[in-house]
This record gives C-alpha cells, sequence and structure tokens, in this order.
C-alpha cells in the first residue's frame, strides 16, 4: 500500500538551516514577527524574508496560507516556504498550513522549522494527509519520494504527539488505496487477502467463505455474488485492546467490488466509477488498521461483506424472494439496490455473535444521499441520540462532514411487500431514509447503532482539505477520534 512520507524529528538547530537542499518552511504569524528559525533565515537572506513578510501579499494570506520564495540567497535550499500562523493556531488551520507544505513539496526534502507551535503534531498530519498520490496503476507512476524533518524545541515531545496522528493517516491512506484500486485489480479474492494481512500488526483476522455464509444462512449477502464468477466473503478483524471481556464496538461496511447494477444494469456513463462501491468496507479496513499501529485501549470488531455484484445466467432477478440470516423474506425489486442485501446479513450476524455495545455501518449505499447532502456530508441516520450526537461531535472535530437524517415509521410503508416481508427498495421519494429503515430492521432494539450513507464522501471529483481528487478516507479520523473518545478504557 501507499506508504506515508518518511517523517523525523529533530531538535531545532539554526546552524543546519543554510546547508539543507531541499525545501524549508518556517512559520511567521500575521503580525510579522519572527521566531528565532525565521530570524536566522531572513538574516541569510539578507533581508529578504522581512521584505516578503511585510508585503501586502502576505497580509492578505489567511491563516495556514503559505508563500514561496523559490532559490533564496545564502541558503542552499531550492525554496523557503514561509506560512502564515499563529504559535496558538487551531486545528484546522495547522492541518490547512500541513496540506499547502504537502501540496508544494513535489519530491523535495521538506525542513520544517516548526518554531514555537503549540500543537505541531497537528501540521504534521495534515501534511501526511495531503501527501497521497495513488500511481500503482501507470505505468510510468512515481510514488511521492523525498522525507520531511521536523525540528522543534521539543522533538521528543512532538513526536509522541504526532505518532497516533499519523496512524490515522496510515489507516485512511489504506482505505484510499483500496477505495481507488480498479475492480480487476481489488477483486473479492485480494480484497479479503488484504485484509489478512492486517495480522501482522495485531488483528485477529477471519475469512469466511462461500461455504460458511451458506452454513451462516447470509443468504441475502450470497444473492447479491451468485452473479459473479467471483466468491463472496466475509471478513472479521479483532482488536481486543480493551478490558477484557467487554462487550466491543462493531464496524460493518460494504464491500461491493465492483457494481454493474446486476440485472437492474446501471448506465453506462459513469459506470466506471462503481470500484468504489466498497467504500464502507475501505473505510473499516482503515480504522482497524490504525487502531492496530496505535495500539488502541478498546475492544472493536470489523466486518465487512465482500462481493461482487455481477448480470449472468446465475443473477439474482428482480421480483425474487430472498431469505436473510435473521430470517425476514426480501422481494428483490431492484437488483441495484445490493448494499442492503449485504450489510443486513452481517450486521445481523455482528449482534448475534459479539453483542456489540454499540454498531455502525458505513455504506456507498445511495444516489439519493448525494441529492439531499451533495458531496459536502455523509448520512447519519441513528436509533440512539447518545451514540449519534458522539458521532457528530467527533466528525465536527475532524471536519469531516456529517448531517443526521431523519427516520420513522412512517417511511416503513414504503418498503411494504404483497408476497415477502418487505421490498428492498422504496422509490424515489425519500430514498436514503427507506434505505436506512431498511436496514433498522435488523437492529436489534437494545444495540445502539448508526447508519453511514458515505456515497458521497468517498470519492470526489475535486480535491479535499487533505486529499487529492479521488478516495478521501473519510471516516477514518472520525471513527477513530469516536472511539477514543467514547470507547477507550482508561
Amino acid at each position: 500500500m501507499t506508504a506515508l512520507t518518511p517523517m523525523t524529528f529533530a531538535q531545532t538547530d539554526i546552524e543546519k538551516i543554510a546547508e539543507h537542499d531541499g525545501r524549508v518552511a518556517v512559520t511567521v504569524d500575521a503580525t510579522g514577527k519572527m521566531n528565532p528559525s525565521a530570524r536566522r533565515i531572513n538574516k541569510l537572506t539578507k533581508g529578504a524574508l522581512e521584505r516578503l513578510v511585510q508585503s501586502t501579499a502576505f497580509k492578505d494570506l489567511k491563516p495556514g496560507d503559505v508563500l514561496s520564495m523559490g532559490y533564496p540567497t545564502g541558503m542552499a535550499a531550492e525554496a523557503v516556504d514561509v506560512v502564515q500562523l499563529a504559535n496558538n493556531a487551531d486545528i484546522t488551520d495547522l492541518r490547512k498550513a500541513g496540506a499547502s507544505l504537502a501540496k508544494r513539496r513535489g519530491d523535495a526534502d521538506l525542513l520544517l522549522l516548526s518554531g514555537g507551535l503549540r500543537k505541531a503534531a497537528e501540521l504534521c498530519f495534515g501534511l501526511a494527509m495531503r501527501d497521497y498520490t495513488f500511481e500503482d496503476r501507470k505505468s510510468d507512476g512515481k510514488p511521492r519520494k523525498g522525507s520531511v524533518t521536523v525540528m522543534a524545541s521539543k522533538p521528543d515531545e512532538v513526536e509522541a504527539a504526532a505518532a497516533p496522528l499519523l496512524a490515522i493517516a496510515d489507516g485512511a491512506f489504506m482505505t484510499r488505496d483500496l477505495t481507488n484500486e480498479p475492480a480487476n485489480f481489488l477483486t473479492t479474492t485480494e480484497f479479503a487477502d488484504r485484509l489478512a494481512e492486517m495480522k501482522s500488526l495485531g488483528l485477529e483476522v477471519e475469512v469466511l467463505d462461500d461455504a460458511k455464509l451458506e452454513e451462516l444462512g447470509m443468504r441475502t449477502l450470497l444473492s447479491v455474488g451468485q452473479g459473479s464468477d467471483s466468491p463472496s466473503y466475509v471478513v472479521v478483524m479483532h482488536w481486543n485492546g480493551g478490558e477484557k471481556g467487554a462487550a466491543p464496538l462493531a464496524l460493518v461496511g460494504k464491500g461491493v467490488v465492483f457494481d454493474t447494477g446486476g440485472i437492474s444494469l446501471k448506465p453506462g456513463a459513469g459506470m466506471e466509477d462503481m470500484t468504489m462501491d466498497m467504500g464502507g468496507a475501505g473505510v473499516v479496513a482503515g480504522v482497524m488498521r490504525s487502531l492496530a499501529l496505535r495500539k488502541a485501549k478498546a475492544n472493536v470488531v470489523g466486518l465487512v461483506g465482500i462481493v461482487e455484484n455481477m448480470p449472468s445466467g446465475n443473477a439474482i432477478r428482480p421480483g425474487d424472494v430472498i431469505k436473510s440470516m435473521k430470517g425476514d423474506t426480501v422481494e428483490v425489486i431492484n437488483t441495484d439496490a445490493e448494499g442492503r442485501l449485504v450489510l443486513c446479513d452481517v450486521m445481523w450476524y455482528a449482534q448475534e455473535r459479539f453483542k456489540p455495545a454499540g454498531m455502525i455501518d458505513l455504506a456507498t449505499l445511495t444516489g439519493a444521499i448525494i441529492i439531499g447532502l451533495g458531496h459536502e456530508n455523509a448520512g447519519v441516520f441513528s436509533n440512539n441520540d447518545a451514540l449519534c450526537n458522539a458521532f457528530l461531535k467527533a466528525a465536527d472535530a475532524e471536519n469531516e462532514g456529517a448531517w443526521r437524517m431523519p427516520m420513522g415509521k412512517g417511511y416503513d410503508k414504503l418498503l411494504k411487500s404483497r408476497i415477502a416481508d418487505m421490498k428492498n427498495i422504496g422509490g424515489r421519494p425519500g430514498g436514503s431514509i427507506t434505505a436506512a429503515q431498511f436496514l433498522g430492521r435488523f437492529v436489534k432494539d437494545e444495540t445502539p447503532w448508526i447508519h453511514l450513507d458515505i456515497a458521497g464522501v468517498a470519492s470526489v471529483k475535486s480535491e479535499t482539505a487533505l486529499a487529492p481528487v479521488g478516495a478521501t478516507g473519510w471516516g477514518v479520523a472520525s471513527l477513530n477520534r469516536l472511539i477514543s473518545d467514547n470507547f477507550e478504557a482508561e
């Protein structure tokens, strides 16, 4: 998978600034006041830095913005990147600054002079998150080269604060890689194999194959994959870092490696984007990786249903009735509403086996949520205000857009079937809500539950604050914070 840019931490040594031959980054606040590192650069460049920070261009910058001086006199560096940032800057501005530096870095080695920044680790996180490219499938692919050296007055403290943040970035990179992969590379088997590789991090990983899923009665999940030559799987990942025997938080992800729509075939235009229909499972994988890397003191189980939805002579048909693991029967009206058929069996299995303290499912589930919320927010549906509010708080703290959507019994009538217990779609009105209502039927009364419809945020056509075009890794940071704040042992 794509590796984080190597980052090391060192004691500030202003004598080494002149000889660095990559890029040098330094912070200056809006008033133009310089810290010792900035004063050293100003002396080396014979006052050029002072002239820059007194310019209108610098004064017009917003916190986190950057101006660059190319090939400065008196220095070996190819450029000095001057970041407008106060020592007490908030997390948003610090991460923005890091992302700005990442976009300018190219393949150069970066010397980051963090000065007196109180939360320098957050700048490091922003830099790490934005310093990402997916080049694996290009014949002349050129992954980012170079490294970052962070100079600080107390480098050990900055490094310690950055370590868990870099674990989150590493997990987000896994999510992005999985979501960006073409379906002929990320087959169902390859997906399961990549998750199994995380045993090396201390995760317990089980791979349940077709035969086991049939034995368990996961017929709705298996019905989605039956039209494909690729096998279906459920992968279960355990992280047991909390109190022994304590009920885990369950994360459940939709892992449709490619979605043609099945017999209810999607339009050809844009179908290539359906390589990202496993985005929910990708987020679950990224969170589990982050938890293992930072040795989280929590019990979390991640379960993903991995299938491919293809049309064939063996594919599920509109009008078929399938019996779920729970025992409810589902009339399939549209085979392109397949994600809920995958999730409902995995959710039921998670509750039956693990009796979780809470359950959160993630899926690129409906186009309707994009109509409602665009690409700025994921849709949040829940049966439990406390858990929902805790997640919304975590998402807000991480600047990952999330918006709570309504649920209610009034929507259930849209799922009524003449010949089965329910239909798998409820029509166009409230499409994302009726999808959530369908999933809600597979949630036990005692289980606090959140459904996250991430269809609009998992992969985007324009860059975000911390990600280039393509897969974003949305949700890894928010779920990690939710776990850290609410599910970790003291």
